[in-house]
């Protein structure tokens, strides 16, 4: 299995899961944001608890990181392909852009 991108926009990520294909996203904001805004059939583990919680993920498929804007997500696609998840992607521009380019009418933040 080849490793994925480093990183996919939001309409990639859209088309992937319209498409049916398997597929993980993992938002690694914090509780209160997700509170706020989220994509469906997502998990949810904040940044600083990945260490911890790393043997929720997996490592079979592809698993797409996502946060705000695409800087906490970067830092965890980082630390995970270091880990050995080598299906490990970061969503560039995170859940605003998603908000902005897939679902217009979403909360924003």
């Amino acid at each position: 299995m080849a490793d994925a991108p480093l990183e996919i926009g939001v309409a990639e990520l859209d088309a992937w899961r319209k498409s049916g294909k398997d597929v993980a996203v993992l938002d690694v904001r914090e509780d209160w944001e997700v509170a706020t805004v989220s994509l469906s059939g997502t998990v949810n583990i904040p940044m600083q608890q990945i260490p911890q919680r790393v043997a929720e993920l997996p490592r079979d498929k592809p698993l797409v990181v996502m946060c705000h804007h695409g800087g906490r997500s970067r830092q965890v696609t980082g630390w995970l392909r270091q880990n050995g998840f080598t299906q490990a992607t970061n969503l560039a521009g995170g859940i605003h852009a998603w908000a902005e380019q897939v679902e217009p009418g979403m909360a924003t933040y």
